[in-house]
């Protein structure tokens, strides 16, 4: 098979992964899970570890260079350290990372760094205990910034916190996270919420990114970075004498899919060519009647194909796609 690129219709050269390895989860964020019970998928409908890497290896072949893990929440699936550790291994990867909640970590973390992880992207909407269980769901707030003031202790680098702003739940906490970014190393990430499947929040929830950078600079100027080669879309930004870094995410009021170099894994198989379109390729079939590698690189490249300049952002449900986030893996 020849190390064919996966270049789409509009000449994005497509080199990241993202794998959901489950649809389960240890919360129920707002923003994530619609009202009422959320089917989980049949566990032998989910991908196993081997089928996964079959997939990475064919994908890896075409040109991908860039896999982070997702859930649901990762570290609830058993294995993760080792199949992460699979990954870290092989030399075409140039970069492979973890995103969790950060309810699991700290008691991951050993494994995690003995699978050659360095970078993390934890979840943290909210500095108070209280708040964070309204988000979540669960009273884990405690347990989360065990985890993170962990990690930061074992030396992985870098730790992004991923901030979703939540117009009057947490916008009022944007200053005490951002100064997060003096006294540690941390990478604090706002992002405008989307209201992707059938959420009960509306846009009304929105504070987009202008707004959220006006209020950031009572604080002081932000100087900006310079992006870095395996950087996603976040504005990056620093305050003078911060030890770290603050960024703005802007899927709403800067669409940022013309530079959009994703594809994504589902846990049960099918291959998103967007986040915000249901449109996606089953590779679970043909990977469990036998497929060759051949004919499994064509699914990816049917994929790459269908892969929309942007998605239709405003649709009459006020959200966009019908899928939930929690089985997409974000």
């Amino acid at each position: 098979m020849n190390a064919t690129k996966l270049v789409d219709r509009y000449n994005r050269h497509l080199t990241y992964l993202r794998i959901s390895i489950t649809d389960r989860c240890n919360l129920r964020c707002l923003y994530c899970q619609p009202d009422g019970i959320v089917p989980k998928l049949p566990h032998a409908e989910i991908l196993s570890y081997e089928e996964i890497m079959r997939i990475v290896r064919v994908g890896v072949r075409l040109g991908i260079r860039k896999i982070r893990v997702t859930g649901g929440e990762p570290l609830v699936r058993k294995g993760a350290g080792g199949f992460l550790a699979a990954l870290t291994a092989m030399e075409e990867l140039q970069d492979v990372s973890l995103t969790t909640n950060g309810v699991l970590l700290a008691s991951h973390l050993s494994a995690l760094k003995a699978a050659g992880i360095r970078r993390i992207n934890i979840s943290l909407d909210t500095l108070k205990r209280e708040k964070f269980a309204y988000i979540s769901g669960y009273d884990f707030f405690d347990r989360v910034w065990q985890g993170i003031e962990a990690a930061y202790d074992m030396g992985f680098h870098p730790i992004k916190l991923n901030v979703v702003v939540l117009k009057g739940i947490n916008d009022d906490e944007l200053l005490d996270l951002a100064r997060l970014s003096f006294r540690y190393p941390f990478h604090v990430r706002f992002i405008e919420y989307m209201p992707i499947g059938k959420t009960h929040m509306s846009s009304d929830e929105h504070l987009l990114a202008p707004q959220i950078k006006k209020r950031l600079q009572v604080l002081g100027p932000l100087m900006p970075l310079e992006k870095e080669s395996m950087d996603g879309p976040a504005e990056r930004y620093r305050f003078k004498g911060a030890a770290g870094e603050v960024g703005l995410i802007r899927p709403i009021s800067h669409h940022f899919c013309a530079q959009c170099n994703r594809l994504r894994l589902t846990a049960n198989g099918r291959l998103r060519p967007c986040l915000l379109a249901d449109d996606s390729q089953d590779l679970k079939t043909p990977l469990r009647r036998g497929a060759g590698d051949r004919e499994l690189a064509e699914a990816f490249l049917n994929a790459v194909r269908r892969k929309m300049q942007a998605p239709f952002f405003g649709t009459a449900a006020g959200s966009l796609g019908r899928d939930p986030m929690s089985g997409i893996g974000g």
